[in-house]
């Protein structure tokens, strides 16, 4: 039986596996499908302290899994199938076998809804981004279109203005879901160029490995046309990687694991920490954040508690 197990990896996970491993709590890792979390499909990242220059996504993915495993960190290149948490010791089922763990903490992160397109997977992280706090800075005086028109949108469309020299909202229908405090800073803004009943058909140019244009059709004429561009943020909503754990924790409406007096869930001995538990800021720094506590919270658990 393991002291501590850690479901995900990312800047949360792998933080939680620093702090555990420093504990003498030799931590197991599952990284999952996506080793070392979203950040690794971002080219360069900016806004992480102690790199002034800025640093690749993957490269600072690795570090942080290096220095885990330095401080005795077993990391398994395996996705949990399963959990159990309806008894002690917890069970997790990964790679067709069982572990069983004091406490665990879950790191699965969450994921940007994407419109779907090939186009759009292909260019993320060159000119298609789904976060303007992380990337706005790249578009100094350039032409962005951000897709959506709920309050995320038009917040990331406002914040872009910033640094863009336009911002052509795309919105699928003729009103905009958002607050009306959002809408009005929005409809007032001149940088902001709103484009009614607009579907998104293409992102170009795949080939050139960079957004040049994005294609569009008019949702009531059937109209098409092409829009140059150098950016392109669809911002249709986000969802956390929540589903092996619904019924067996606490979540909000939108999947969000419940946490409460730090890191902890609903099931004493049980921590999440990073995307999935927060529905509001989602940077790499604030995931780390929640790493260190929830390690030090599962920590402080296994100090005060006996199985």
């Amino acid at each position: 039986m393991r002291d501590v197990i850690i479901i995900g990896s990312g800047p949360a996970g792998y933080t939680a596996a620093i702090y555990a491993a420093r504990a003498g709590l030799a931590p197991l890792v599952y990284e999952g499908d996506t080793a070392g979390g979203q950040l690794t499909l971002t080219t360069d990242i900016e806004n992480f302290p102690g790199f002034p220059d800025g640093i690749p996504g993957q490269d600072l993915m690795a570090a942080m899994r290096r220095q885990a495993e330095r401080f005795g960190a077993q990391i398994a290149a395996e996705t949990v199938t399963g959990v159990d948490l309806a008894s002690r010791p917890f069970k997790v089922m990964a790679g067709g076998g069982t572990e069983e763990a004091r406490t665990l903490i879950i790191a699965t992160g969450g994921k940007a809804k994407r419109l779907g397109l090939d186009s759009e997977t292909a260019l993320y992280g060159r000119g298609v981004s789904t976060c303007a706090t992380c990337d706005a800075f790249f578009y100094k005086n350039k032409i962005v279109a951000v897709v959506g028109g709920g309050d995320a949108a038009l917040e990331e469309a406002d914040l872009l203005t910033r640094f863009a020299a336009k911002v052509i909202l795309l919105v699928r229908r003729d009103v905009l879901r958002a607050s009306k405090a959002m809408r009005d800073r929005i409809l007032k803004n001149p940088k902001i160029d709103i484009r009614w009943n607009k579907l998104v058909d293409e992102i170009l140019d795949a080939r050139a490995g960079k957004v040049t244009a994005v294609r569009i059709h008019d949702a009531k004429t059937g109209e098409k046309s092409e829009i140059p561009i150098d950016g392109f943020f669809p911002i249709i909503g986000h969802e956390p990687n929540s589903g092996l754990f619904r019924g067996q924790l606490e979540l909000d409406e939108a999947g969000y694991i419940l946490t409460r007096g730090g890191q902890a869930t609903s099931v004493a001995g049980v921590f999440a920490c990073g995307d999935v538990q927060d529905p509001k800021y989602r940077q790499a720094v604030a995931a780390a954040g929640t790493g260190c506590q929830a390690s030090l919270d599962a920590l402080h658990f296994i100090e005060n508690n006996t199985l």
